[in-house]
């Protein structure tokens, strides 16, 4: 676990608190946690561009609890990531306890995955199976809420949906009645993948609960985020492939613009970012504005200053457009 500015990022200083802001009454705008992707420097990058909210990619409790490498590899943050939700993936109310404890210092709160529809999730008894388990997600709120002294530190869930939304319904009022801050909810079942989001669902869920809650899935501009807020009557939305495309999205741009292509350029050499994530980052920001032969020869790159060299070429070094 790294942190540039540790007395300067305990969350009693943090100014912005999550619950308020969904209680602003505004739209209230969240990136999603993303396996290798939503890291620091990216969440320093859309923080740069409207982004309200950042969660850190899911971190097992487990392994974060019982290795300093992992802590070291999993969460590093700085002054400016913030307010930051720290994402996990666990089965025991214990070991989320105790991991809780230890970032609390460096974030807002902590989010339990219980939507992740992967087979290693879900074969340890991890992400979109606790749907199916509401009395383990109570105590391993309770279990959070009890050893974190911090009243204002926050305890979240992001779940999927069930084919019967009463059933889901019913989980997030036991949750709800537990304490947790808020639900994001992805509007999808946990066999759905590409399939349309199930915004209904989530409009019912919404109208059923008192906490804040937060619609997730299918959203690729601030049009469209707009378009679910109203629809669904939740407090704020969750993007995540949107995000990884156009990461000045809910700054209002239909596109990545080139400006925010050389913010990366600049936040991920300052932080140190690693080649590959570095370079799969802007494959992902580049694919509407590179033709298919552009993208062969970008991809193929396999250097920092060889895709310094093509953007500079290729998009000039002016940094204000």
């Amino acid at each position: 676990m790294k942190s540039d500015c540790i007395q300067t990022t305990t969350c009693q200083e943090r100014k912005k608190d999550p619950i308020e802001m969904f209680h602003s009454g505004q739209l209230v705008k969240v990136c999603a946690p993303m396996v290798r992707y939503s890291k620091l420097s990216f969440r320093t990058l859309v923080r740069k561009y409207n982004c309200d909210l950042c969660y850190t990619p899911m971190i097992v409790a487990a392994d974060f609890v019982r290795s300093a490498k992992a802590r070291d590899s999993e969460f590093t943050t700085n002054q400016g990531d913030c307010p930051l939700i720290v994402q996990f993936a666990a089965n025991d109310a214990r070991l989320l306890s105790d991991a809780a404890r230890i970032v609390c210092p460096y974030a807002n709160g902590i989010d339990i995955n219980c939507g992740c529809p992967q087979r290693w999730a879900l074969a340890e008894g991890y992400g979109a199976c606790l749907i199916n388990k509401p009395e383990l997600v109570r105590d391993m709120v309770k279990q959070v809420r009890n050893q974190v002294e911090n009243p204002r530190f926050s305890v979240s869930i992001k779940i999927r949906i069930h084919d019967d939304v009463t059933r889901t319904v019913d989980l997030c009022r036991k949750a709800e009645a537990t304490g947790v801050s808020w639900i994001t909810v992805h509007g999808r079942t946990v066999e759905e993948r590409h399939q349309p989001v199930h915004y209904e669902a989530i409009k019912i869920i919404k109208e059923s609960m008192s906490i804040p809650i937060v619609a997730n899935g299918d959203i690729r501009s601030l049009k469209e985020a707009e378009n679910v807020w109203h629809i669904t009557g939740t407090d704020g939305v969750m993007v995540a492939r949107g995000l990884l495309a156009n990461p000045a999205m809910f700054a209002g741009y239909e596109e990545t613009p080139l400006k925010c292509i050389w913010d990366w350029v600049d936040i991920a050499l300052e932080l140190g970012t690693p080649y590959m994530c570095f370079h799969q980052h802007l494959m992902y920001m580049m694919e509407k504005i590179t033709s298919r032969q552009e993208k062969k020869i970008f991809n193929a790159l396999s250097s920092t200053s060889a895709v310094l060299d093509y953007l500079t070429d290729h998009y000039g070094i002016d940094r204000t457009s």
